[in-house]
């Protein structure tokens, strides 16, 4: 029997585009033997489009995008109002390829709880909390994480006393620094500052995108990543580590030029991989996680490692480091895909053993 596997991808959000690569990158590599692969599309106005089942993978990333179809409502995909076809039988597995808010948050996830469906990928708690950059960071200080140090304002407290924001940065952790949205990834609205007036304008790049920012002390340091898959036993990949050959690593880095070097294996010592390892796994228990993670680091000169962040929905590009770093361990991009739609299926028949009435 072929899984019944539904994949939902765009979104109401900064990262739609990014999210409709990674759906492209998915379909590509699925076993349409074991797999029927229905596309799921969300709108960037929040519509939700169902297209027909899958027979043969698309030739490019504009045939995600349906201008028509059949619109949906999301709580459809719990009851035979999804069928469209007599032979279409409820759905078995959600896969949601969705990146940034409304996808990545937990907004889906909670939705795909209240309907008691399985999916891949992380929970609420840990999408949630790992959207949040201040919050995850807030976590890890908790657990103990080493991390860089970090400020964080509401766009209403900048308002009212930019000054005061702007000289608090520069006490607590001086130039360079990088200002982020707090709820965004892939680089999106994200700066790298060196004086007042980069600080500035960083702050308005950054408000454009969230309500929150996030001020991170910039250090001298390699990037190094790992990526951590399972649920309750979770393991980790080798390490991969990012050489941008611009200051950081920025949007159009990661998914539009080839302005960055990834060497997989990254050349560290057994011992920085063993604390790599270490705290990825960490972080991933303390944020509750499971499925899947991308866990980054920075590795200073003398070998101590700070964690940056995780990312629950890491990309699938073909440059993407996730499926890259699983593939250098052994784990191709076909056979991760399973491996992950397994794991989602374990965590539901798990949840299900949990009593509600008392």
């Amino acid at each position: 029997m072929k899984t019944k596997l539904g994949l939902l991808y765009g979104g109401k959000s900064a990262e739609h585009k990014v999210s409709l690569q990674t759906a492209f990158a998915v379909i590509k590599a699925l076993d349409l033997e074991k797999f029927e692969v229905y596309p799921i599309y969300i709108t960037t106005k929040g519509q939700w489009i169902k297209g027909t089942e899958l027979k043969k993978p698309v030739e490019n990333v504009n045939e995600l995008q349906f201008s028509t179809g059949k619109e949906i409502s999301p709580l459809s995909l719990a009851t035979t109002l999804f069928q469209a076809e007599q032979d279409d039988s409820p759905l078995d597995v959600i896969f949601p390829l969705l990146h940034g808010p409304n996808g990545e948050d937990g907004t889906v996830q909670g939705l795909l709880e209240l309907l008691n469906l399985p999916y891949v990928g992380n929970g609420v708690l840990a999408s949630a909390a790992g959207m949040d950059k201040v919050i995850m960071k807030n976590i890890f200080a908790q657990a103990g994480l080493a991390q860089v140090k970090y400020v964080a304002f509401i766009r209403s407290e900048w308002e009212k006393a930019k000054t005061e924001a702007y000289q608090q940065v520069e006490t607590e952790l001086g130039y360079p620094c990088f200002v982020k949205p707090a709820n965004l990834g892939s680089s999106v609205g994200i700066s790298k500052c060196t004086n007042r007036s980069e600080l500035e304008a960083a702050f308005g790049e950054a408000f454009q995108f969230d309500r929150k920012v996030i001020i991170e002390e910039g250090v001298i340091a390699r990037e190094v990543e790992v990526a951590v898959l399972g649920n309750d036993e979770p393991q980790c990949s080798v390490p991969g580590e990012i050489v941008p050959k611009k200051d950081f690593y920025d949007y159009k880095a990661k998914y539009e030029d080839e302005s960055t070097d990834l060497v997989i294996p990254a050349e560290i010592q057994e011992d920085e991989f063993a604390q790599i390892k270490m705290m990825a796994i960490k972080a991933f228990k303390a944020l509750a996680c499971s499925g899947l993670v991308r866990a980054d680091f920075f590795l200073t000169k003398d070998g101590k490692a700070l964690i940056n962040e995780v990312n629950t929905m890491p990309g699938f590009t073909p440059i993407s480091m996730f499926p890259l770093l699983w593939k250098e361990t052994g784990l191709n991009y076909p056979n991760l895909i399973e491996r992950l739609v397994a794991l989602a299926i374990e965590r539901h028949a798990e949840k299900q053993r949990i009593k509600y009435i008392v």
